[in-house]
């Protein structure tokens, strides 16, 4: 079945939301705020792992040679005008606000859960990859291991910030169905190369998250989003014009 990877995917995320929401009430104030200084160290260090590894390479001498340096700065830059103008951080948190005036009335951190739950489970690799091999082919193990990761942080995340993580598969279920069904179109256009710098993007992001978290610096990750996609698009005006 097409399309069941990111539906056991969300329904992973709603799973693990609730539980961790439920744990949320019987947390001490103290050790969640502990909690989300460890939750905010270790997305930060994923963040860092997945962009070194995604800048530099082994050369033939041994040494790390950088690469895919100006599009990223680029892809970064131009995403975030992009999403500036389209002021993605804003309509994100205005969802997350609907949402918990409809479901969470007195939750104050609500948004800031759904929110930062959207952002981890969209910007990372597997939610491009697995989308694309559940769309082409019905392979659901990528997605599924997805799943498996996404439930247990989201009872992590859910446990500091409340229920407002379940309803991050919303988001997840949009994003990453609309490129399950568009995977016949895309799959030409995403060489390895494409795949590596939308990888690369997607962990500085995940790095920014980090940075949010520990209240070290508050940076609109959310409108950083479209930043994913200029590799991409990139690569298929290059090939258009050559």
């Amino acid at each position: 079945m097409i399309g069941l990877g990111t539906i056991v995917n969300a329904a992973a995320i709603i799973a693990g939301g609730t539980a961790g929401a439920l744990l949320k009430n019987g947390l001490p104030e103290r050790y969640r705020e502990t909690v989300m200084q460890a939750i905010g160290l270790s997305v930060l260090m994923i963040g860092i792992s997945g962009t070194l590894q995604g800048m530099y390479k082994v050369a033939g001498s041994g040494r790390l040679d950088r690469e895919f340096i100006m599009l990223m700065i680029f892809s970064l830059v131009i995403g975030a005008i992009a999403g500036e103008f389209l002021n993605i951080e804003d309509k994100l948190d205005r969802m997350g606000n609907w949402f918990q005036s409809r479901f969470a009335k007195g939750s104050s951190s609500f948004a800031e859960g759904f929110v930062t739950a959207s952002l981890v489970y969209c910007v990372g690799a597997m939610a491009i990859v697995g989308s694309l091999e559940d769309g082409l082919t019905g392979n659901t193990a990528t997605l599924f291991a997805k799943a498996i990761l996404d439930g247990i942080s989201a009872v992590i995340f859910a446990a500091t910030m409340g229920i407002g993580v379940a309803f991050s598969a919303l988001p997840v279920f949009i994003y990453q169905g609309i490129i399950t069904l568009m995977a016949g179109v895309i799959k030409p256009w995403l060489t390895p190369d494409v795949i590596s710098q939308t990888s690369l993007v997607g962990s500085i992001l995940i790095m920014a998250i980090g940075i949010n978290l520990l209240d070290l610096k508050r940076i609109k990750v959310g409108n950083m989003l479209p930043a994913i996609f200029i590799p991409f698009i990139y690569y298929v005006i290059i090939k258009l014009i050559v």
